[in-house]
């Protein structure tokens, strides 16, 4: 990372980093971006002029592009790069739900140390005693409690087998706890007079990101075993709608739409919402054709593997709908046949491309803040992993809180597996508080005379 400037230690104040730059690679953006934060440098004075960073450009793609003006190599540079992220999308999905869990968890791991990393170089010449190895150690704690919650409700059978796994899931959140305050009193210990105010900033630093990627990447595993749609369909809509903001930005972009991102404009943003929309739309009634896609992801505990085939719900059987009469007269249709999710499919959509780019400003906002360009220098043309998926966390985060409004419904396996799991006496009179209920209802004497 480029070398960062400080100020002088002695007023206690955050030191300062690089000028800040918005977009990826552009020297007229890098121009717009100094435009942007001509108030900031007021502020800021005495701020010496931070050159432009390197080229990260793989030599291969400079040489077949030094022809180009910067701002076309620029697009082409992310372009290339974006259909071989896609790809590699594509070749993760087939390979499964459990790479797909551990490429979050990579993720995940990756955009940790991208922002602790900055933190840690806008403070490491004030020396704060054992700041990385506590940050590492809480991101270990919290992914402990919350993959422990995972497998203690996904895997339920499985863990009350195994005697070892039952004691964990029995006692992990006392374990959670005491990892937790072991690493609270380890930070409290390595307090130094001088650095007190510091110690906090980076504490609270730590806990912010803990909150941000840890807590949203847990989200969109939860997603990922609701069934591979809630997991595709979502990113994919958050990457198209990326896409596409930038293509009708970047041809028919003049009206800009936010200062903290100088080179978005209003024909991108609406533009991408509606390409989204109907890419949405598409992607869904392709996808829920296939139980591959829409079938949750259960632990079959007979051949202890993941497996991914059931009945599809009505959510994923094509309906018959009549379509409203302004949309009859232009289409000339009376009715259409359509899968229920792809009306769900609008609303994820939406989102991806009204409020999913906030989460881009959000991270514009970050690197304005601490005068860097980008998270890290990871991927040529697009900076970080964190560039990438800044706007994918808050969307993991909807299409959780969504599932869980509008979608589900009490699952029967996992009350099954939990009363498999209590005592023979607290068995039966469940069974008998149910059968007399269903007597009652006269849904068990319909039954027998059915039978």
């Amino acid at each position: 990372m480029t070398e960062l400037r400080h100020r002088g230690a002695k007023d206690g104040e955050p030191p300062l980093e690089q000028q800040p730059s918005e977009d990826k690679g552009s020297d007229s953006e890098l121009k717009a971006d100094k435009d942007g934060v001509s108030d900031e440098s007021k502020v800021d004075s005495g701020v010496p002029e931070v050159p432009v960073p390197p080229d990260d450009t793989p030599e291969v793609l400079n040489k077949a592009l030094s022809g180009l003006s910067s701002r076309w190599k620029n697009w082409w540079v992310r372009g290339i790069l974006t259909l071989a992220m896609i790809s590699f999308f594509f070749l993760i999905i087939y390979l499964g739900p459990m790479v797909l869990m551990m490429i979050v968890l990579c993720v995940q791991i990756k955009c940790f140390h991208e922002i602790i990393t900055i933190g840690y170089n806008v403070y490491h010449s004030y020396d704060l005693p054992w700041f990385r190895t506590l940050s590492w150690y809480f991101l270990l704690c919290v992914n402990y409690f919350f993959y422990g919650e995972t497998v203690t409700d996904y895997f339920f059978t499985l863990v009350q087998r195994e005697e070892p796994l039952r004691i964990l899931s029995k006692y992990h959140r006392f374990i959670s706890f005491a990892l937790y305050l072991t690493g609270f009193c380890m930070f409290v210990l390595s307090l130094v007079k001088k650095h007190y105010r510091l110690q906090f900033y980076m504490f609270g630093w730590t806990h912010v990101t803990l909150l941000i990627v840890v807590t949203q990447s847990h989200l969109i595993i939860h997603n990922l075993f609701e069934g591979m749609i809630w997991f595709i369909v979502p990113i994919s809509c958050v990457i198209c709608n990326d896409i596409m903001a930038y293509m009708f930005g970047f041809f028919f972009g003049r009206t800009p739409l936010i200062k903290l991102s100088p080179k978005k404009t209003w024909e991108g943003f609406i533009g991408g919402l509606f390409a989204t929309i109907v890419f949405g739309i598409m992607l869904s009634y392709v996808m829920a054709g296939y139980r591959y896609f829409v079938c949750p992801v259960e632990f079959n505990n007979d051949s202890n593997r993941f497996q991914v085939d059931c009945e599809p719900s009505e959510l994923f059987q094509l309906q018959e709908y009549t379509l409203p009469g302004v949309l009859e007269s232009v289409t000339g249709w009376t009715t259409v046949r359509l899968y229920p999710f792809q009306i769900h499919s609008i609303a994820l959509s939406s989102f991806a491309s009204i409020v999913g780019p906030f989460g881009g400003f959000f991270a514009s906002g970050f690197k304005r803040a601490f005068k860097i360009k980008d998270f890290a220098n990871t991927i040529p043309g697009h900076g970080g992993i964190m560039d990438r998926f800044d706007c994918q966390y808050i969307m993991a985060t909807f299409v959780n809180v969504y599932i869980a409004s509008f979608i589900r419904g009490p699952n029967p396996s996992k009350v099954v597996q939990q009363l498999l799991a209590l005592r023979s006496d607290q068995q039966l009179y469940i069974f008998n508080s149910l059968k007399a209920h269903l007597t009652e209802k006269g849904l068990l004497r319909a039954a027998e005379a059915a039978a």
